[in-house]
């Protein structure tokens, strides 16, 4: 029986490829596969990857996959879902790399609390330029049945890590979770439906995953129309929210997810992103925002975010002083946008 799948989609890491394939060999957990997506990247990376294989004693558990033409790292993933046989599956993005005991702490804490739907760790943020590693922490809940009260806390304080959860694969497929066609913010979306249609999970507090920060990945090109697709993903996230029946129930926590990462995000992306921003499109975000939570003054997490508010007051007042103060405040933050 396969425990985990690990899907890997592939373009244009040649550089990197070798030390995430060689942590993914360093497994201690045995009972897995590895699907390599080929999304048509400029390099020999797949080759690299093949070469690295051949004759190791875990050759047989890589899947090379390769769709028609390329389709972004979101749209790879769900090419391989349907192809996955683990009953977890879980996601290393190939220019990162991993602990040898990874899959192994998270599938035994998941059958340690009855085979929970999800069961996460942290991540370690590596940057190559020298920069002190930053440890990335998702919430802490006790481990078990998703309550309310857990999932409430969860969705209010998470970053998006997908790739430091296992999910159930019987979950995605019975609810039909994949990533959007946009390709900005696609994380967001995973990882906010499987918290709002998972009945349990669990953790191990290790940091077994690291992210790496480089020039040239897709966290760090700069695109001055990536809020557009941001945008997109949460129109699509809330469409989606509704139709699986959880929106009425968490409304305030979704609203609140959408005014800090679909709007106060996307106006962040886009000054960020533009060399010449102008306040028209500041204006349009934020009409786009009003559109999806016309009450988030209401919004009872917001009204306790001081700062979120100050800033909504700042683009909707003076969307000209707020185009200086941004660039700044990213700067000074060291944020990724």
């Amino acid at each position: 029986m396969i425990k985990v799948s690990v899907i890997l989609p592939v373009y244009g890491v040649a550089q990197y490829i070798e030390k995430c394939t060689q942590s993914l060999l360093d497994q201690t957990l045995q009972e897995m596969e590895f699907i390599y997506v080929d999304d048509h990247g400029p390099d020999n990376s797949i080759e690299l990857v093949k070469n690295m294989i051949s004759g190791h004693p875990r050759e047989s558990q890589f899947v090379f996959l390769k769709p028609e033409h390329n389709m972004g790292a979101g749209m790879a993933r769900n090419f391989a879902i349907p192809q996955a046989k683990g009953e977890y599956v879980a996601f290393v993005d190939s220019d990162d790399w991993i602990e040898p005991n990874m899959f192994e702490e998270l599938y035994n804490e998941a059958m340690k609390q009855g085979g929970v739907d999800l069961c996460y760790c942290q991540a370690a943020k590596d940057y190559l330029d020298g920069q002190p590693t930053e440890i990335l922490k998702n919430p802490e809940i006790e481990p078990g049945e998703l309550t309310d009260e857990k999932r409430r806390y969860f969705l209010t304080h998470y970053v998006s890590l997908f790739w430091t959860f296992i999910y159930k694969r019987e979950m995605i497929e019975r609810y039909g979770i994949r990533y959007p066609e946009s390709r900005s913010a696609d994380d967001s979306f995973f990882v906010t439906s499987n918290l709002l249609l998972a009945a349990s999970a669990a953790h191990v507090d290790k940091p077994f995953y690291h992210y790496l920060i480089r020039p040239g990945s897709v966290c760090t090109t700069k695109d001055s129309t990536k809020y557009q697709k941001r945008l997109e993903t949460f129109r699509s996230l809330m469409a989606f929210l509704k139709e699986k029946g959880v929106y009425d129930k968490y409304k305030a926590e979704i609203d609140f997810i959408y005014f800090k990462k679909g709007y106060l995000t996307s106006v962040f992306n886009y000054v960020y992103n533009s060399l010449e921003p102008k306040k028209a499109t500041v204006r349009e975000i934020r009409k786009e925002m009003l559109s999806q939570v016309p009450d988030y003054c209401k919004n009872s997490y917001i009204k306790k975010k001081l700062s979120l508010r100050a800033l909504d007051m700042l683009l909707h007042c003076c969307p000209g002083l707020a185009l200086k103060i941004i660039p700044i405040y990213i700067k000074k933050t060291n944020q990724v946008v």
